[in-house]
């Protein structure tokens, strides 16, 4: 079974073409480093790594870019609050998401572009869009400083990733009419710098000093690392417009060549609060490491990959505590035959991946459900059905099969034992004391003594686990 993708261009799964035999290019849309990562970034970050991995596992080479937005008036403003210099704002924070991402076993990009040091490609694309008339300078400031805009109406296909045409995007234009536009519509490709922007944020240009607008950017990184058509555009289903939509139009306008910019465009759903979208301006957010400092990674990524991901995500900690009794299930399955099971494997190589018998019932099931649009639940669905036949059987093979099917999507890679009794806040060498003292009154056939320590132990919080190999324990759900 081939694989189907949701495109948003064509607003229906369609089947998965890549211009490349057995290789994929996909440019996904990073952050704006002013801030710590929050929920819904680590929903776009994990979406397009559950992708890239399922890829890989497909046998397919994968040219993932992911950048970076380090310049930005959020980014100048937060820098002058803090009183130190965009560089340092910016690094900051590339270091701050690299952290909470491979905390999450988020997979590093192929190639992780700053829009700072793509720069001159981005006035080249500018200047390729003036020329050919789909692009202005406007009102130049008394030190010759412009501004560049685009011309949104004389790009025919304007609208056709939203579905909106001009005219419902005219009535429902928010941005009040600037002598500085021809339309409102348009849009800016280059600011002209401000007094009161600090030098690092200013390049010189044929249009005097200013920095590239937010679009120009993703447009200039993709063709500088992809070229200028390539398989996958991917982000938050926020972008789609107008971020995706001016991607388009001044990519596709530039070229001028029929081809698209991407040939299939993805969208990750928001995570919600409330019934809210998370986000920082409405201020009900969660930074990635606020979360992680009251669940285990695992857990928060197991709660993001097993809702679809085009569907609304709904953030709970009550939801997050389904998350982790859901993720122990299929623990205890592992830890039934951990130790007939060869090493371990790290979901972070392509070697967590290999070797899976794609002809196995369950690994049939779950490759089906995965090449039908990236559908993850149905996928976590056979992982479950798996543990149970684990369970059952104790086939150490099975065992195998579910770390593996777990490795594609970067889960079930922890010593079971580890994580089943991760955060009982215990001395593992007293209750260990507590098992061996029941073992021997087990021997001594006193039971009632058995017993008491069992109870003793659960009110602690601790289960212990009685099989063939010895007893081990787990904090209770």
């Amino acid at each position: 079974m081939s694989l189907r993708i949701y495109n948003t261009l064509q607003r229906a799964i369609v089947p998965f073409v890549p211009r490349e035999a057995a290789k994929v290019s996909m440019y996904v849309c990073g952050m704006t480093v002013y801030d710590l990562c929050h929920l819904g970034h680590a929903r776009s970050m994990l979406t397009f790594d559950m992708v890239q991995r399922w890829f890989k596992a497909s046998g397919y080479v994968v040219n993932y870019v992911r950048n970076v937005t380090d310049i930005d008036d959020k980014i100048i403003k937060r820098a002058i609050e803090n009183g130190e210099s965009i560089t340092a704002l910016t690094n900051r924070m590339v270091d701050a998401l690299h952290v909470d991402a491979d905390a999450l076993g988020i997979e590093r990009p192929t190639h992780e572009p700053r829009a700072t040091a793509y720069v001159p490609q981005m006035l080249a694309l500018i200047q390729k869009l003036e020329a050919n008339g789909m692009a202005y300078a406007a009102n130049p400031d008394v030190s010759g400083n412009s501004d560049v805009n685009f011309s949104v109406r004389k790009f025919p296909g304007y609208g056709k990733l939203s579905g909106k045409s001009l005219d419902e995007l005219r009535a429902g234009e928010r941005v009040a009419a600037s002598h500085a536009k021809h339309d409102p519509l348009d849009f800016v490709l280059w600011k002209a710098a401000k007094d009161s922007e600090p030098a690092e944020a200013k390049w010189d240009s044929p249009y005097g000093v200013g920095r590239p607008g937010w679009h120009i950017e993703c447009s200039a990184m993709s063709c500088a690392l992809l070229g200028e058509h390539f398989d996958i555009h991917g982000g938050g289903a926020d972008l789609q417009f107008p971020h995706h939509e001016n991607e388009i139009a001044q990519s596709e306008a530039a070229l001028q060549d029929g081809l698209p910019m991407a040939n299939y465009w993805m969208h990750n759903g928001f995570v919600n609060v409330d019934n809210e979208k998370m986000s920082k301006s409405l201020g009900n957010f969660f930074t990635i490491r606020e979360v992680l400092k009251l669940y285990d990674a695992e857990v928060v990524r197991f709660f993001i990959i097993r809702t679809h991901y085009r569907s609304a995500l709904n953030y709970s900690d009550a939801h997050l505590d389904d998350a982790k009794n859901a993720l122990k299930r299929l623990y205890t399955a592992l830890a039934s035959v951990h130790s007939e099971l060869v090493g371990g494997c790290d979901a972070s190589t392509s070697s967590a991946r290999t070797g899976i018998d794609w002809e196995n019932p369950y690994a049939a099931r779950f490759q089906a459900a995965m090449n039908e649009d990236f559908g993850t639940p149905e996928a976590v669905a056979v992982l479950f059905d798996l543990a149970g036949e684990v369970n059952r059987t104790q086939s150490a093979a099975l065992g195998g099969l579910l770390r593996k099917l777990g490795a594609v999507l970067g889960l079930l890679q922890q010593v079971p034992q580890a994580f089943l009794q991760a955060g009982s806040g215990h001395d593992a060498l007293a209750i260990q004391a507590l098992i061996d003292l029941r073992a021997d009154a087990k021997t001594q056939k006193n039971f009632a003594e058995a017993d008491r320590i069992r109870q003793v132990l659960l009110a602690q919080g601790i289960v212990l686990k009685d099989a063939p190999a010895g007893t081990t324990w787990v904090t209770a759900s």
